[in-house]
């Protein structure tokens, strides 16, 4: 692998440092480097924060050297004033001959700005270097300004003969048939702090009562939602908790308590394209949807998913309720302790 190539994954391992705290903002990684001796480096931690270029130039012991260095990032700098000064403008300004870029900005404020103004600056460019693996770890930012929603993951468990659930009746007994182990719970978990947000529907949270929190690993809660077209769940479930952000979209719009807010939605078949809508319109950049086989099964058939992935235990129910059916092979699959973990790609 060539120099620029290696240069460049480090930007990407440094980005990855933030992930889950920049959203709607991108992940990106930066460093400086006179031939292969790094003297700074970089990456923006959390949103609204300085950018990677804004650390990584910062980070330099002596400010001299960036005259003869070259900047690498992951992505295309900024050239238009938002929460921060553009980086492009700071680039110049601190007189950096040369910048090596992973992808260009889908953004439409940047889109290509960036590198014009450094190179009308005489700044020497180059682009396009692990553009694949630079858009895949910003696939979050990029779904959601190329097609105005958020990313969307489908996460489900089922059992080896195709069950997602029992069908239960006693909300007396209000907790989950576990398809899983403690390892696929803690890995669940570490994915929610990746993620914006969380939603699950009516059954799931009367009869899991699921508090949907990270609590098995470091890191921040996403906002919770929850369907609750008619208001009939019980304030006593976990969701209501108030520790959280929680939404719930019903048919009519109550006042608000603690951190539970009330949004009146559109459901049915309508209801996958209304959630996308709201989240691009409230600054969501992903979702898990967490919910049971007809609310997974909604957002397949609408064609409104990213990613899928689907646990599949070495338990039986023998019967019950099937699982979600998506019309697509897996791309790979993970062998855990007591399940296989499937995951899928919305290729169309």
């Amino acid at each position: 692998m060539d120099t620029k190539k290696i240069k460049m994954l480090r930007c990407l391992e440094l980005a990855k440092n933030a992930l889950g705290n920049t959203s709607t903002n991108p992940m990106v990684g930066a460093l400086l480097a006179i031939d292969d001796e790094i003297i700074g480096e970089g990456y923006h931690q959390y949103f609204g924060g300085p950018h990677a270029e804004v650390n990584a130039i910062n980070a330099v012991k002596d400010q001299s050297l960036l005259k003869l260095s070259t900047l690498y990032v992951n992505l295309e700098p900024c050239s238009h004033i938002g929460k921060t000064p553009p980086c492009a403008d700071l680039i110049i300004d601190k007189q950096i001959p040369r910048v090596v870029i992973g992808m260009k900005d889908p953004y439409l404020k940047v889109a290509g700005r960036g590198i014009e103004k450094l190179m009308n600056a005489g700044i020497e460019v180059e682009e396009g270097i692990l553009e694949q693996e630079c858009k895949e770890l910003n696939k979050r930012f990029i779904t959601f300004h190329q097609k105005n929603r958020p990313y969307i993951i489908l996460k489900w468990a089922k059992t080896s003969d195709g069950f997602i659930d029992t069908v239960r009746t006693n909300e007396h007994e209000r907790k989950p048939n576990w398809i899983t182990d403690e390892t696929a719970r803690i890995l669940v978990h570490k994915w929610r702090t990746e993620e914006q947000a969380i939603i699950i529907g009516t059954n799931t949270a009367r009869f899991d009562n699921p508090r949907l929190t990270a609590r098995d690993w470091a890191g921040k809660n996403p906002i919770r939602m929850v369907i609750d077209k008619k208001l009939g769940l019980p304030r006593s479930l976990s969701i209501f908790d108030q520790s959280i952000e929680t939404i719930v979209f019903t048919e009519t719009e109550p006042n608000g308590e603690n951190n539970i807010y009330f949004e009146k939605a559109a459901f049915g078949a309508e209801f996958p394209q209304w959630l996308c809508d709201y989240c691009f319109t409230n600054s969501i950049a992903s979702i898990i949807i967490e919910g049971g086989t007809k609310l997974l099964q909604c957002f397949i058939d609408a064609g409104l998913w990213d990613e899928a992935r689907v646990f599949k235990g070495n338990i039986t129910f023998g019967e019950g309720i099937q699982a979600p059916k998506l019309h697509t092979t897996p791309i790979n699959a993970t062998i855990l302790n007591n399940s296989i973990l499937h995951f899928y790609r919305n290729l169309s």
